[in-house]
C-alpha cells in the first residue's frame, strides 16, 4: 500500500526504562527531530507522526517495518522519488540514521538545515 504522506517514529518523550528505575530520559536522536519538529510546526503538519514507547516490542513500528527494524527514530518514504541509500521491508522505502532523516526533512519538506 503507497502512503501518501511520509511517517515519522519517534520515542515518546519523558519514557522510562525498567532497566533504570525512577528516572525518565528521552532519547538523544528523537529527541534533535523533536526540536526541528517544534521549531516548525507548518512544516511538521505535513508528516504523519507517531510515538511511541520505549518498551519492545514496538508493536506499531512492526506492524510497518518488521521487527528487525524496531530502533528509532525512522521516517517511512512516502510515494515519490526514493534515495538510493533507503532501506527496505516489503515494497516499504524508510530511513533510521538521524543526520539522514534531517537531510530528508529539508529535502521533501523545506525544513531548515542543520548548520555544521
Amino acid at each position: 500500500m503507497a502512503r501518501s504522506r511520509d511517517k515519522l517514529f519517534l520515542l515518546e518523550l519523558g519514557f522510562e526504562d525498567p532497566n533504570r528505575p525512577g528516572q525518565r530520559f528521552v532519547c538523544p536522536h528523537s529527541n534533535q527531530i523533536e526540536g526541528v519538529l517544534a521549531s516548525f510546526p507548518e512544516l511538521a503538519g505535513q508528516l504523519d507522526i507517531e510515538r511511541v514507547p520505549f518498551a519492545r516490542p514496538r508493536r506499531a513500528v512492526i506492524a510497518e517495518l518488521g521487527e528487525a527494524n524496531q530502533s528509532l527514530p525512522a521516517l517511512i518514504l512516502a510515494e515519490g522519488p526514493v534515495p538510493d541509500d533507503a532501506e527496505r521491508f516489503g515494497e516499504v522505502a524508510f530511513v533510521k540514521p538521524t543526520q539522514r532523516i534531517l537531510d530528508l526533512l529539508a529535502e521533501r519538506h523545506g525544513f531548515p538545515r542543520l548548520h555544521a
